[in-house]
């Protein structure tokens, strides 16, 4: 593994690291309160490694939902990751299939904004297990210390480190968005087709924002390659 690309995926990976502290330590407490142990907590981190299904799955723990039915769950939630998967390993330099399995497990919303913004055309595997390792890291870190230190802090500040994971997620979102209209009508569009799905209660939630995605990626695609229009407006191709 060649240091200096692992030491600048740590470096790139460092705001997710920082970001998931207080979504991770959320996770951490309700664990605690919805009766899991410190090591059930720390090993469903430890294994699943996704924010929203693990959120997920601790209302479903604490309904006593059948454990397949938290495995399907689940699956619809991230099956978005088999396309975030796909569209790095065109981002990323050929490595053994091995390499591509661990980098694959470490892929979540976050890792997979970074990595793919990258500004170089070809990511290397380094850079992309620093980027994981930082955010790895902190998200079992800050589980366990969530769930040690348990009802220490005030209810005021529980509530409102429960909107922590969709603060994280705009701030991914918004400089992805700037100077580029492509990114802005794709998140757009898909925000208006997840609340239309949801408000009507045409889908479930983990279906609502699959379906709303992929329609909204294709309609995106296909209005642009209809009309010619280039996704980067013209000055920044020019450097400007």
């Amino acid at each position: 593994m060649h240091q200096s690309e692992f030491s600048k995926g740590l470096r790139a990976g460092l705001s997710i690291g920082i970001g998931y502290f207080p979504v991770a330590l959320t996770f951490g407490l309700l664990a605690k309160t919805g009766g899991l142990s410190l090591l059930e907590a720390t090993a469903m981190s430890i294994f699943v490694f996704a924010g929203a299904a693990q959120y997920i799955s601790l209302s479903l723990l604490a309904h006593a939902v059948d454990p397949f039915m938290i495995v399907v769950n689940t699956f619809i939630v991230n099956i978005r990751h088999f396309l975030m998967s796909a569209s790095l390993n065109e981002k990323m330099h050929p490595a053994p299939k091995p390499v591509k399995a661990a980098v694959a497990f470490g892929v979540t919303d976050e890792t997979f904004s970074v990595i793919a913004t990258s500004k170089e055309d070809k990511v290397t595997s380094a850079h992309a297990f620093g980027v994981i390792a930082v955010a790895y890291g902190s998200w079992v870190g800050f589980t366990a210390a969530g769930h040690l230190i348990g009802d220490i802090l005030p209810p005021f500040l529980q509530a409102a480190m429960s909107i922590a994971l969709y603060a994280l997620f705009v701030a991914l979102l918004v400089p992805s968005m700037k100077g580029s209209r492509k990114v802005v009508l794709l998140a757009a569009a898909s925000a208006i087709l997840s609340c239309i799905f949801y408000y009507t209660e045409l889908l479930p939630t983990g279906w609502s924002i699959l379906v709303s995605t992929l329609i909204a990626a294709i309609a995106i695609e296909l209005l642009y390659v209809k009309t010619g229009r280039s996704p980067v407006p013209p000055f920044e191709k020019e450097g400007i």
